[in-house]
């Protein structure tokens, strides 16, 4: 199996302006078409490889998905993750390791956290008595689809678009069904499959609580702290190690 320091490109370092995932995932699809990591090899760790190119775990993360989705390496949880036979005709550009250009999981739930926990903020002090009956719909959706997948998904969305049209602005209801419309990519459903569970939807049920308590008590300070760690929940269940 080659190692890091057996490649003269070992000190390549993704450049400050280059760090997106779908090129991180093209720079590491370059190695394995040179022959650096051959079929059955496992890659370096996600540490190794984010050091190695200047990057950070979750872009490596990202860049790993993006492999995985073209078929290019395989996780195995608990294992590593490992290079796959390419199919006839694959291997080719590097453009084929590439997804339609986009933000990753955590660049938008980072983006969330800090827009939807302000968002949460104004609709404590601007909601209505009707804002909250619609937004407790959601919730109870949520609630009652714990065991439905893809139902609790579609309450658990409209439970955010909820709370930013209780602001009474348009533009911010705007931007939540934007930020939450990324996550229909292929990355986000590959991510969720490696990392969503019945317990994570059950934490997030209990986070959506303390926000919605929040919306009720009129508490603009706790909303934003109850949104804004339920959202960074979220990012640390995804960074955990694979399973």
């Amino acid at each position: 199996m080659a190692t890091l320091t057996e490649s003269p490109l070992v000190q390549a370092a993704e450049p400050e302006s280059d760090r997106s995932y779908q090129k991180l995932a093209a720079r590491i699809a370059e190695l394995i078409r040179g022959g650096e990591f051959k079929v059955g090899d496992r890659l370096p760790s996600e540490r190794a490889l984010a050091e190695r190119f200047n990057v950070s775990r979750t872009l490596v993360r990202e860049a790993i998905i993006v492999l995985e989705i073209q078929g290019a390496v395989e996780v195995r949880g608990g294992s590593g993750i490992y290079i796959c036979a390419p199919a006839a005709g694959a291997m080719a550009p590097a453009a084929a390791y590439t997804l339609s250009p986009g933000p990753g999981p955590f660049e938008l739930l980072r983006a969330r956290s800090l827009i939807e926990a302000e968002i949460a903020s104004v609709a404590a002090e601007n909601r209505k008595d009707s804002d909250i009956d619609r937004i407790y719909a959601a919730l109870a959706a949520m609630r009652e689809h714990m065991q439905d997948k893809a139902a609790n998904e579609a309450a658990d969305r409209l439970f955010h678009l909820r709370i930013a049209e209780s602001t009474g602005n348009s533009v911010l209801l705007q931007m939540v069904t934007g930020l939450w419309d990324h996550t229909k990519a292929p990355i986000w459903s590959q991510m969720e499959a490696h990392f969503h569970t019945p317990e994570l939807r059950r934490a997030s049920q209990d986070d959506h609580q303390r926000v919605f308590n929040a919306l009720l008590e009129r508490n603009p300070a706790e909303a934003r702290a109850a949104m804004r760690a339920h959202i960074d929940r979220v990012i640390a269940e995804f960074a955990q190690a694979w399973r």
